[in-house]
């Protein structure tokens, strides 16, 4: 069987707001319409990403900020801070996890600067949208075996 992560929905209080946020960090506009009972939908593309976030009105009962441990992926973190920065977004300093392995939540655990390897998988920066949807950027240069 073959499964692919296509679409997750991200809790927001404001559709139009969302919509501009995301458009301002480069994410593609692939649509946004309105049922005829008021259902909302947005879906946004992050660049060079098969998977999309969707947001809008009754798409969840989560309540609007309250997504976590949402990563965009670059082999290339410095560029692509920069580039979110020159975007208007404010975004952290990098960072990495003492212990090396993933990272807690929150920001228990981090250390200022990319790890000190430079390894893959180690170096992270983060972000969250208006709603407090908090987003996470990791460096991915080399993946490891079989993905």
């Amino acid at each position: 069987m073959e499964l692919k992560l296509e679409v997750v929905v991200i809790p927001v209080a404001n559709a139009d707001r969302s919509k501009a946020f995301y458009k301002q960090l480069g994410f593609r506009l692939d649509a946004d319409f309105v049922s005829a009972k008021g259902l909302r939908v947005v879906q946004a593309t992050p660049p060079g990403s098969e998977a999309s976030i969707i947001f809008g009105a009754h798409l969840t009962d989560a309540a609007p900020g309250t997504a976590d441990g949402l990563h965009l992926i670059t082999d290339d973190i410095v560029e692509a801070r920069d580039e979110l920065l020159r975007r208007g977004v404010a975004v952290s300093d990098l960072w990495h996890d003492a212990d090396g392995v993933f990272h807690w939540a929150g920001e228990t655990n981090r250390i200022p600067g990319p790890h000190p390897d430079r390894d893959s998988y180690g170096t992270y920066a983060s972000f969250a949208d208006p709603d407090g949807n908090r987003w996470t950027l990791q460096q991915i240069v080399t993946r490891a075996p079989g993905r």
